[in-house]
């Protein structure tokens, strides 16, 4: 039986940084249009959006690190 190779940790950790980059950028990008299209001058939606998402993708890092 051939064993699969799992991916080189460069590739893992890159793409962990760009999931990171993405999904923080389109949370923040949607949190801005919510805040524009309700008319907020705080922007409530985006600093919300991306909080969860860094806290999201903080504790996916944490557990990919971890297996």
């Amino acid at each position: 039986m051939k064993e699969e190779k799992s991916p080189s940790n460069f590739l893992k950790y890159s793409n962990l940084g760009l999931q990171l980059l993405l999904v923080i950028g389109v949370s923040s990008w949607l949190g801005l249009k919510l805040d524009g299209y309700l008319g907020f001058k705080f922007p409530v939606f985006l600093l919300t959006f991306m909080l969860i998402s860094f806290a999201g993708m903080m504790y996916k890092i944490y557990r990919s690190l971890n297996e």
